[in-house]
């Protein structure tokens, strides 16, 4: 079954986004799934129907050949795709291609725009690689220590990335490194560039190694330890001002979110529908499980938690783009919603996985991927702690806590 969603006063343009990406997700049933998640398989097909509609160019503006939409069209996008059968795992293998975009549309050169925009709105170049986490500084971005050094008419790269996802699908890696060490500047967060790594170069210089990471989630995209060993980056592949790269990262941040607390949204609207209707069909003791309060009980409160993270989501990404929130009040409801659709999300699948009983673990059934999933969502892009970090300084003035 879908599982009924409160209304929501969607504009025509999020229903038409709606009902475009519905018709191509028709097209994937559970089985490609699963058969994909099982075989630890990138779904090529699905996000080539994608790219082919143009939906892989949603964020970049029309005049380069994309659809020009933004947040308030993307977090239903997002949850659409999820909620389909894909989960966070099958929203994730276009995530990157979608918001990597972003720091192009607003810092690259014209030069850069003209030459690479189009081809990533139709689909013919993909950037779904973003190289930022390192395995000394993790979520502590200022501490990284890979380096960029500049030697004439390029960047001289070294240093080590980590959990690097889909870089085996990515014509170019977006990739932050140090230009400036971290004792030279006089505030932490200044001295880090974004660059366009060409893959393919990078490749026949025989610089980047790359060592698959082995896991038991969002197996739909392979990660990543990244060595950079004197890797060459011509200087025009700068994106934006030398030293800016962490300000361009934050950039977007609050939006970028929002369409994430989406995705989780869509998966435990999915796990929720499984759910309920093996509870309503399997039969023990002579009355449907789904009639007993210890199933019933957790799937309604679980659906009420999807549903309020919803309509968060929704009313933040609306006022976003009517551009009546300030930066700070956005970010208390981009973090909010991330932390309440994730719990959701989490709770969603694992009332799924009970009223399954011991099925719940067989991948048949497909929910004990929506709990991995939903698992590995209170983990990133941003663990839960962090987030409430955001909240407990920012609207509750306590005390920094890291």
């Amino acid at each position: 079954m879908s599982v009924p969603r409160f209304d929501l006063d969607l504009t025509a343009d999020q229903r038409a986004v709606r009902e475009a990406v519905r018709d191509v997700c028709d097209g994937f049933d559970h089985e490609y799934w699963r058969d994909h998640a099982r075989r630890g398989e990138y779904p090529h097909e699905f996000v080539d129907e994608l790219a082919a509609d143009g939906w892989l160019g949603a964020l970049i503006p029309e005049a380069y050949g994309g659809k020009g939409l933004g947040t308030e069209e993307t977090v239903v996008m997002m949850e659409e795709i999820a909620a389909s059968g894909a989960g966070f795992g099958g929203a994730q293998t276009v995530h990157g291609g979608i918001y990597n975009s972003a720091p192009l549309v607003e810092y690259a050169s014209e030069s850069q725009r003209e030459e690479l925009l189009p081809k990533i709105a139709s689909g013919d170049l993909s950037i779904q690689a973003f190289g930022l986490t390192e395995p000394g500084a993790g979520s502590d971005s200022p501490s990284m220590e890979t380096f960029a050094e500049r030697d004439g008419d390029e960047y001289v790269v070294t240093g080590e990335k980590f959990w690097i996802s889909r870089v085996d699908v990515s014509d170019y890696m977006l990739l932050v490194a140090r230009t400036t060490p971290k004792s030279e500047v006089d505030k932490r967060t200044r001295g880090m560039s974004t660059f366009l790594v060409d893959l393919e170069d990078a490749a026949a210089q025989d610089r980047l190694h790359m060592d698959p990471i082995e896991k038991s989630a969002s197996t739909f995209v392979n990660s990543y330890h990244l060595t950079f060993d004197g890797l060459r980056v011509p200087a025009e592949n700068l994106v934006g001002d030398e030293g800016e790269g962490f300000y361009q990262v934050l950039d977007g941040l609050n939006e970028e979110r929002l369409v994430i607390a989406a995705e989780l949204i869509g998966m435990g609207e999915l796990a929720l529908g499984k759910g309920a209707d093996y509870a309503a069909e399997r039969e023990v003791f002579g009355q449907a499980v789904g009639a007993n309060q210890g199933i019933q009980h957790p799937l309604a409160a679980a659906h009420a938690e999807v549903q309020a993270a919803r309509h968060l989501t929704d009313e933040a990404a609306t006022r976003s783009a009517a551009g009546d929130l300030s930066r700070e009040a956005l970010g208390a409801r981009a973090n909010a919603a991330k932390y309440l659709a994730a719990e959701a999300a989490f709770a969603a699948a694992d009332a799924a996985v009970q009223a399954h009983g011991g099925k719940g673990i067989a991948v048949e059934y497909d929910v004990e991927r929506y709990f991995r999933e939903a698992r590995l969502s209170r983990l990133v892009p941003i663990a839960q702690q962090l987030a409430l970090n955001y909240l407990g300084e920012r609207e509750l003035g306590l005390p920094r806590s890291y």
